[in-house]
């Protein structure tokens, strides 16, 4: 038996006429959860990774508004990357997975969605203790 996939699309409504378009998200609708804390990631220089962490409970949505990148996710088990270039599709990124975004084009924007406010406690910042700690659940 093959492992879940690690790549999760949330789908996002497009709305739009002759004067452009319109995605709105809310939570507990478009995003499986309620939406606490949003963040955008922009301006990455080039060559340059960013992510490198996990969460014990905390769940996000990715979505690259602008531009693109490639976003690595990582259970302890399985590694699958992805590249984000449509701001109609958000990645799910549930807690207790590695994830790390690369390549990114010169425009990007990165927008997260995320279940919880800050909270320095639930960050897992070092792949060994990562994989210790879902190795354990």
């Amino acid at each position: 038996m093959s492992a879940p996939a690690l790549i999760t699309w949330v789908p996002l409504k497009k709305r739009g006429d002759e004067r452009g378009l319109l995605v709105a998200v809310e939570g507990e609708r478009d995003v499986p959860f309620a939406i606490a804390r949003t963040y955008y990631v922009f301006g990455t220089a080039p060559g340059v990774s960013r992510g490198f962490h996990a969460h014990k409970q905390l769940q996000q949505v990715a979505v690259c508004v602008i531009g693109s990148c490639t976003m690595l996710m990582d259970d302890g088990n399985q590694k699958e990357s992805v590249r984000m270039d449509a701001p109609d599709r958000g990645l799910l990124i549930p807690p207790r997975v590695w994830h790390e975004m690369s390549d990114f084009s010169p425009d990007c924007v990165l927008l997260v969605l995320a279940s919880d406010h800050y909270d320095e406690a639930d960050y897992l910042r070092n792949y060994a203790d990562f994989l210790a700690y879902v190795s354990a659940s």
